[in-house]
């Protein structure tokens, strides 16, 4: 057996479906940590996927990252994707609290049918936009504000979730989004960056 066949047989391979509301960042999210790019360019996703290699404890992990479509016209469409997932993303963005409000009316039922014993990590995208003087305008018109910390983490106990964090695809911090996962799937690894809130699902923790 080659060397090279020997490596790819020995990849744990895992498989991790991101859902949320439409233009919540979660393509942006996914090209960032896959390709190391910020698109420049919205365009609505229908079904996308791509892999990123990742290294939990000296072991190889292939992550397929599938990205869904928040739109309601895909509502239909967007049970296919969940099969055989082995962690749910549920994100909303930072600068929507509507977003964050759909989290328990319309994911987490939906996810919990689909999934029921899926781990869920909550991600709370466009972190840069938090303290954006236009952004923080714009909400005030409406009677709004940029979501909080603590609001995250409130809806991530609430449902249920295994952790909650917050990420800048703009900013390219995204490197704590693997890391979840990682800890998600195969429980503490390493240290435990505090940025990442987690809550007490040792259930969670899980080889496959």
């Amino acid at each position: 057996m080659s060397t090279l066949r020997a490596c790819l047989m020995a990849a744990i391979r895992k498989k991790v479906v991101i859902v949320g509301d439409g233009a919540c960042g979660k393509t942006s999210l996914l090209i960032v940590f896959c390709k190391d790019q910020f698109p420049d360019v919205y365009v609505p996703t229908v079904f996308e996927n791509c892999v990123a290699d990742i290294e939990v404890d000296g072991k190889q992990v292939e992550l397929a990252l599938w990205d869904t479509a928040g739109q309601e016209d895909y509502d239909r469409l967007r049970p296919l994707s969940y099969p055989d997932a082995d962690v749910i993303l549920i994100c909303f963005s930072i600068d929507s609290p509507d977003s964050l409000e759909n989290i328990p009316e319309k994911w987490v039922p939906e996810v919990r049918h689909f999934c029921p014993n899926v781990p869920i990590i909550l991600v709370g995208n466009k972190k840069d936009l938090r303290g954006d003087p236009q952004t923080v305008r714009e909400l005030i018109k409406m009677k709004q504000e940029p979501v909080r910390p603590e609001q995250g983490r409130v809806i991530a106990e609430q449902i249920g979730a295994f952790a909650y964090l917050e990420c800048s695809a703009k900013a390219r911090n995204v490197s704590l989004f693997g890391l979840s996962i990682s800890h998600c799937i195969f429980g503490p690894v390493g240290i435990r960056p505090s940025e990442i809130h987690f809550f007490p699902h040792e259930n969670y923790w899980r080889e496959r």
